[in-house]
């Protein structure tokens, strides 16, 4: 998602750290009077570094998302046989451990480091993934049969999920602390830009390295696992080059803090006795809730078939599959660096509705796809290629509007709320999905396709009602 970042246990230059200065003051117990402001100060060359090392991260991390998902999980659990309720699961998991982050946002604020959080938990989370590259070589020897294999990997799934789950929200709130207001568009679509530059370069790669493994695509998969997990852990040592976050400092100060660039950031104080604003009294975030999981609901009511349709339904290969994902990516490439410099120019409602509409009506697009070789090769690419440069915009401007809706204090808290809310209904329309797909009487896969499109567009609606700040 500095010459060395602020930590306790690292002896660092006092320029490069995260200070508060509070006066030595006597004040009468019931009050607290301030004869300065205090200073949250993180200097220019500090952002710098953290934003380079963060989209590093970023990319490292990107190879190890592609081995523990998408389409080469999907791939290896077709080939273990699995039913169109573990797909289900397979896309509902994810969405569903987000309940925990409301716990990890908790645990999160009581800690002093946003760095050594995000190692214990995010680390733990990549390395139990070994378990389940241990699993497939006793598979490949005969140690167990599939059924047991598909339901290791659901379990495991489980696990990471769960893990990544108390991190997610203390991340987010990590990084809306080291990234300008004012540029988060732009900085924002370059990291996503150089997530999608990876996606398309290693994607096809290891396509091509599972379909062609001289031990079979099993064990072709099991052997990219390891590679990614290697990934995975490197990742998370990016980390320590970002100017780390003291969540105790962070909820002291005033959500007006980090809005230019500049060597110190001054914030106004905030007094210990002033009351936090109820979560529930904030209508506009109240709004995005209604929207985000509407929209949730709608778009994964399908969202984990799309691969099944083609490696299953259809029979085409997984190589051309993973080069379809190249493309998208390739498309979402070129694009998220456009959308980031629209959305600081016209904010990021106008395009959400927009673009909204044109995701909306994606998947209603599908009914008319088959084997055939004209779909092969023109109209599941440009397909791809549609959803690559739509859901650009649409991660980018959700991921946005986000930020800047959640105040800085406890600002964790607000993430951990929505990203539950979403990840609750996400899962509702996962679960609701696998079985739709079950029954041809409800038009199988083709008619959730459908479904899933009317859906997206009236999802659209509490939009018109939310109001983006600064804008």
């Amino acid at each position: 998602m500095t010459s060395k970042i602020t930590m306790d246990s690292v002896q660092v230059e006092t320029a490069a750290s995260l200070t508060l200065e509070i006066p030595q003051v006597v004040t009468p117990p019931s009050t607290l009077v301030r004869s300065e402001k205090p200073k949250l100060s993180i200097p220019k060359d500090g952002i710098r570094t953290s934003l380079q090392a963060s989209t590093m991260d970023a990319v490292l991390a990107t190879v190890f998302t592609i081995t523990t998902s998408g389409i080469l999980l999907s791939n290896f659990l077709v080939e273990l046989k699995a039913s169109p309720v573990v797909f289900g699961l397979l896309c509902s998991i994810p969405m569903l451990v987000n309940l925990i982050q409301p716990l990890g946002a908790y645990l999160s604020e009581r800690t002093t480091s946003r760095f050594r959080y995000a190692m214990g938990v995010y680390g733990t989370a990549r390395l139990v993934w070994l378990i389940l590259a241990i699993a497939i070589a006793i598979f490949s020897w005969g140690g167990v049969n599939s059924q047991q294999l598909v339901v290791m990997t659901l379990l495991i799934l489980l696990a990471s999920n769960l893990l990544g789950g108390l991190g997610s929200a203390s991340w987010l709130s990590w990084l809306a602390m080291l990234v300008p207001r004012r540029l988060r568009g732009s900085y924002f679509g370059f990291r996503n830009s150089a997530i999608s530059l990876t996606n398309l370069i290693c994607l096809p790669l290891a396509g091509l390295v599972v379909s062609h493994w001289y031990g079979g695509t099993i064990q072709g998969y099991g052997v990219l696992l390891l590679l990614g997990v290697a990934f995975g852990v490197v990742s998370i040592g990016c980390q320590y080059f970002q100017v780390d976050i003291n969540p105790q400092l962070q909820n002291s100060v005033d959500s007006t803090a980090i809005d230019n660039l500049q060597d110190e950031i001054v914030t106004s104080p905030t007094t210990l006795n002033q009351p936090a604003i109820k979560i529930w009294k904030n209508v506009n975030f109240l709004i995005f809730l209604i929207y985000i999981s509407l929209w949730m609901f709608s778009v994964h009511l399908c969202a984990p078939f799309f691969n099944l349709y083609m490696l299953d339904t259809l029979g085409i290969d997984v190589s051309w599959v993973t080069l379809y994902g190249s493309l998208q990516a390739g498309a979402n490439l070129l694009m998220m660096i456009w959308w980031g410099k629209l959305a600081d120019r016209v904010g990021n409602l106008p395009i959400l509705l927009f673009v909204g509409i044109l995701v909306g009506v994606t998947p209603i697009l599908w009914l008319g796809v088959n084997a055939s070789q004209l779909d092969i090769w023109l109209w599941l690419p440009l397909l791809h290629i549609l959803a690559g440069a739509t859901w650009a915009a649409i991660d980018l401007c959700n991921n946005n509007l986000q930020l800047a809706i959640a105040p800085m204090k406890n600002q964790s808290i607000y993430f951990a709320i929505a990203a539950a809310v979403a990840g609750a209904s996400g899962a509702l329309g996962t679960t609701i999905g696998s079985f739709i797909a079950q029954f041809a009487v409800w038009g199988g896969l083709l008619g959730l396709f459908a479904l899933s499109g009317l859906l997206r567009l009236a999802a659209l609606v509490p939009l018109f009602f939310v109001q983006e700040p600064g804008r």
